[in-house]
């Protein structure tokens, strides 16, 4: 990069703004991890009073597909946000300061593909 015009006052009104709707994501996320369960419980089952008891049936089997899948894009979500969010901010400091090579390198490791680890699943980059 070899010149930067920014305006860091601007910078830190869309990084607030961006904060602030990036919390309003992460309690939704929330919530749904916790009302989610329930969804799945309330979903019933095939089964009947003959076939005897069996935990979740096919709706509650595809809620809990949908809530594996969607856990792990909801991590990175958070974590490219963040790492969005605390780049432009710290990249934007460097530019203050004047040093632009550090500035330079902050939004470039900024840019990186988080590593989400998932519990039960090894670890693992997305």
């Amino acid at each position: 990069m070899t010149s930067w015009d920014i305006r860091p006052a601007e910078v830190g009104g869309v990084l607030s703004r961006t904060a602030t709707a990036a919390e309003g994501l992460s309690r939704a996320g929330q919530s749904v991890q916790k009302t989610l369960p329930s969804a799945a419980t309330a979903a019933g089952t095939i089964s009947g009073p003959v076939c005897g008891p069996v935990p979740s049936g096919p709706v509650a089997g595809a809620l809990g597909e949908f809530a594996k899948k969607w856990s792990g894009d909801l991590q990175y979500i958070a974590k490219r946000t963040a790492a969005s969010l605390n780049g432009a901010a710290e990249a934007t400091r460097h530019y203050v300061e004047g040093d632009l090579e550090m500035a330079s390198n902050t939004q470039r490791d900024a840019l990186k593909e988080p590593k989400i680890d998932m519990p039960g699943q090894g670890g693992g980059k997305r």
